[in-house]
């Protein structure tokens, strides 16, 4: 399901989204491998760490990551350190998860997938 996930666009969230349900999450979290569910401030995310050999191409990576948010309008939390990239995917509008953040976490795995 990955690979359908990472095929398609973000939509726009409508007034009145709900975020996805319990079920709903852990239906879609398998199709998304090392990403993991969290809660910060009873919002749920999911997010995940990638690990690369010095800052730079950690920077570069985040920098790809960042491109991408721009494209499909959706935008993650992204901590560069060194050799390591966080990101943490969640929707602000509806205060949890859509299938929005799955679909960019697809997405960002394909960039990692790009960039080995």
């Amino acid at each position: 399901m990955s690979n359908t996930l990472a095929q398609q666009h973000c939509q726009p969230c409508a007034i009145g989204t709900r975020p996805l349900l319990a079920d709903e999450i852990n239906r879609l979290l398998p199709s998304i491998g090392r990403w993991k569910k969290l809660q910060v401030d009873t919002v749920d995310r999911i997010q995940r760490d990638y690990h690369f050999q010095d800052f730079r191409e950690a920077f570069a990576f985040a920098t790809k990551v960042a491109a991408l948010a721009e494209r499909e309008n959706h935008h993650p939390s992204l901590t560069v350190e060194w050799g390591i990239v966080r990101v943490c995917w969640w929707t602000h509008k509806i205060n949890g998860l859509h299938i929005n953040d799955f679909i960019m976490a697809a997405k960002t795995d394909a960039l990692m997938t790009r960039a080995d």
